[in-house]
This record gives C-alpha cells, structure tokens and sequence, in this order.
C-alpha cells in the first residue's frame, strides 16, 4: 500500500504533467474539427478537476489524526 505522501506527491506529479502539456495538447488539438476539439478541451478540463479534488481530499486527509490514515487490524 502506498502511503498518503506518496498519493500526494503523485497527484501533484500528475496535475504538473497536465499543466506543461497544455501548449502540446493544443497542437495536437488544433489538427481536430471544432466539434472533437471541444469534446477533447472538455475531456482534458475534466481529468483536471478529479485531480484536484483529488488532491484536495489527499491534503484534507493529512491533517487527520495519524491513527485514522493508517488501517488498524481488526480485533
């Protein structure tokens, strides 16, 4: 299992890569009708935003107690 660290620091990996293939993706748009560029900028927006919430809940967990992030055996 990997740790919450590790989650965040992943997610935040992730959110990076997007953010710098940004003018890339749009090349690569640009070669779309206007319909499928727009289905795909949509698409693109949407990963975006799990991410964040993504993330958003990773660092919101963080600051639980340390016994609540990690699994306890069961008795």
């Amino acid at each position: 299992m990997i740790t919450l660290e590790e989650r965040i620091a992943r997610t935040e990996r992730w959110l990076r890569h997007l953010e710098e293939d940004q003018p890339y993706r749009d090349a690569r748009f640009s070669a779309l009708g206007a319909e499928h560029r727009q289905s795909a900028n949509a698409f693109a927006g949407r990963v975006r935003a799990e991410a964040e919430a993504e993330l958003q809940r990773l660092l919101s967990e963080q600051g639980l107690p340390y016994e609540w992030n990690v699994p306890q055996p069961a008795d």
